[in-house]
C-alpha cells in the first residue's frame, strides 16, 4: 500500500507536471501516470521494438499530430483502413468538422455529410480519393503487399511528415500493416478499380511474415494499443513468436465481459504468450482522445 495524495493544481503548470501529480491518485488518473512512465521507459530502451496498434476515429477527432508524435518512437504501425482513409482525405485537402447536438442524421444525409459522433466530413471527399487512385494506378498496381501499397500511398500523397501519417511512415520507413484495408474507403476505391477491369495483385498474407520476423528477432518488444480490434490482434499474434511484450500500454473504453480482443486486459495475453509475465504494463480505461494527448505530452517533456 501507499498513501493517496491529492492532486495539486498550480497556475501555469505543464502537462508533464499535471501527470506527475497523478502518481499517487487512484482510478484512471493513476493509470495515466503509470502509462507515461512505461511509455518513457519503452521509448528510451534502445533494445525495444515498439509496436503501435491504432484503431478508432482518432484522425477525425483531431488526434493526428499526437499520433505523429508517437511515430517518432515507433518501429511498427498496425492500423485500420479507416484511419488511413481519413489521413489521406486530409492530405488531399479536405477537413473534418465539429457539429453540435442535437444530431439530425436525416438532415445530415440530405446535406451530404457523414457523421462520427460529433464530427462530420463531406461525402464528396470520395471524389478526390477516386481521382487520387485513378491518377496513380500505374504505380499502385506494381505493389505486391499491403505494406508496399501503403508506403506508395505515402510517397505519392501530398502533405508532410508533420501533418500526414502516411507521409511520415513512408519517409521514416516505418512498416505499416493494415490487415483489414478492404474494410475502408481506400478498400472501396481499390475494389472499384478492380471492378472496372484494372489489374492489381496483392498478397495480403505476406505482411504476416514480415511482422512475425520483426517480433521474432527483437531483443525486446513493447506495445501501445489505442482501441483494439484488428490492429491489436495482428500485433498480439505476432508476439506469440517471441517471449511476449516487455512493455505494454492499452487505452480503451471496451469492457472485458464480451470476451473480445478490444476489451481484453493486457494480462490476459500472458496466457497466450503475447505478454511477458515480467512485463511492465498498464490498462487505461479512458477515452483515448483524453488519455493519449496527456500521456504523450508528459513523455515529450520528460524524454531525453
Amino acid at each position: 500500500m501507499r498513501k493517496v495524495n491529492p492532486i495539486k493544481i498550480k497556475k501555469g503548470m505543464k502537462a508533464s507536471e499535471l501527470v506527475d501529480e497523478m502518481k499517487d491518485s487512484g482510478f484512471g488518473a493513476g493509470a495515466i501516470h503509470r502509462a507515461s512512465e512505461i511509455m518513457e521507459n519503452m521509448f528510451s530502451d534502445k533494445e525495444c521494438k515498439v509496436f503501435f496498434g491504432l484503431a478508432g476515429a482518432m484522425v477525425p477527432a483531431g488526434m493526428k499530430k499526437v499520433i505523429i508524435e508517437v511515430l517518432d518512437n515507433t518501429d511498427v504501425l498496425v492500423v485500420t483502413g479507416a484511419t488511413l482513409t481519413h489521413d489521406l482525405i486530409e492530405a488531399l485537402g479536405d477537413s473534418h468538422y465539429l457539429i453540435d447536438r442535437p444530431f439530425d442524421d436525416e438532415k445530415l444525409n440530405k446535406e451530404g455529410l457523414d457523421r462520427m459522433y460529433n464530427v462530420v466530413m463531406k461525402n464528396a471527399v470520395y471524389e478526390k480519393l477516386e481521382d487520387f487512385f485513378e491518377s496513380n494506378w500505374d504505380e499502385f498496381k506494381k505493389c505486391n503487399t499491403l505494406k508496399d501499397l501503403i508506403w506508395k500511398m505515402g510517397e505519392l500523397c501530398p502533405g508532410t511528415q508533420e501533418n500526414c501519417i502516411l507521409k511520415k511512415c513512408f519517409e521514416k520507413r516505418i512498416p505499416v500493416f493494415c490487415p483489414a484495408l478492404a474494410d475502408s474507403g481506400i478498400g472501396l476505391m481499390i475494389w472499384g478499380k478492380k471492378a472496372a477491369g484494372k489489374e492489381i495483385s496483392i498478397d495480403a498474407f505476406e505482411d504476416m511474415k514480415e511482422i512475425i520476423d520483426i517480433a521474432w528477432t527483437a531483443k525486446k518488444s513493447g506495445v501501445l494499443y489505442v482501441g483494439g480490434g484488428t490492429p491489436k490482434n495482428f500485433i498480439q499474434q505476432s508476439l506469440q513468436f517471441s517471449k511476449g511484450a516487455d512493455y505494454g500500454i492499452q487505452i480503451t473504453t471496451d469492457r472485458v465481459e464480451p470476451g473480445g480482443s478490444s476489451g481484453a486486459p493486457l494480462n490476459e495475453g500472458i496466457s497466450w504468450g503475447k505478454l511477458n509475465p515480467e512485463a511492465n504494463f498498464v490498462d487505461v480505461s479512458c477515452d483515448a482522445t483524453i488519455a493519449l494527448p496527456l500521456i504523450v505530452a508528459s513523455v515529450k517533456d520528460n524524454l531525453k
